[in-house]
């Protein structure tokens, strides 16, 4: 079965709420019912801690191109992904709105916490020599990533036990049509590689 591909997109404007509006950390991959909550990146790429002594994690928040299985009523089996131009709307967006305390553990509206920061937020970009940490070096070009000041005694415990591991946006997005049809072997080389990365 060929599984159709669909870019997701965001709309500029500030009132519309085409956007990515919260980073949860989590622990495994989550889909909520009134939006689409991309942790599958977080088991790609966890976060690390940067420095223990200032509590700071740092990681990619968003891969270009990165094929993401999802399986809805209105569009049954599918793969999302975001190209390089839609996530720096997102992060410009996401910025521009002051979203940069919206943080909260496993997508839980009712588990936003306080004192967990972003202050620091680029995307990689080597025309313009923006190159990625050390840690996430072979990540393309497009990929956003951040860094957040944890302050949050208790969150900072679930990050040092890793009960929480990475990151994971949370937003609204518009649908693209979809330009190609997965074939199996795309289809089964995007299963491999999410069992390898599982690991």
């Amino acid at each position: 079965m060929n599984l159709p591909i669909y870019d997701l997109i965001i709309n500029n404007d500030e009132d519309n709420d085409a956007e990515v509006s919260f980073v949860a950390l989590v622990d495994s991959p989550a889909i909520k019912k009134d939006f689409l909550a991309f942790s599958e990146q977080s088991e790609l790429i966890k976060f690390a801690i940067q420095s223990e002594s200032e509590h700071i994690i740092t990681g990619a928040l968003m891969i270009p191109q990165q094929l993401i299985y999802r399986n809805s009523e209105q569009f049954g089996e599918h793969y999302v992904k975001f190209s390089v131009e839609t996530i720096k709307q997102i992060a410009i967006k996401f910025s521009k709105k002051g979203y940069q305390k919206n943080v909260n553990i496993m997508h839980e509206a009712d588990m936003q916490v306080e004192g967990v920061t972003m202050f620091e937020s680029f995307i990689s970009d080597s025309k313009r020599g923006i190159k990625p940490m050390e840690a996430f070096k072979d990540l393309p070009d497009g990929t956003w990533f951040g860094s957040f000041y944890v302050e949050n005694p208790k969150v900072w415990e679930l990050v040092k036990s890793g009960e929480v591991k990475g990151f994971s946006v949370e937003g609204m997005f518009d649908y693209e049509a979809p330009q190609k049809q997965m074939s199996e072997d795309e289809k089964q080389l995007a299963e491999l590689r999410e069992i390898l990365n599982s690991f």
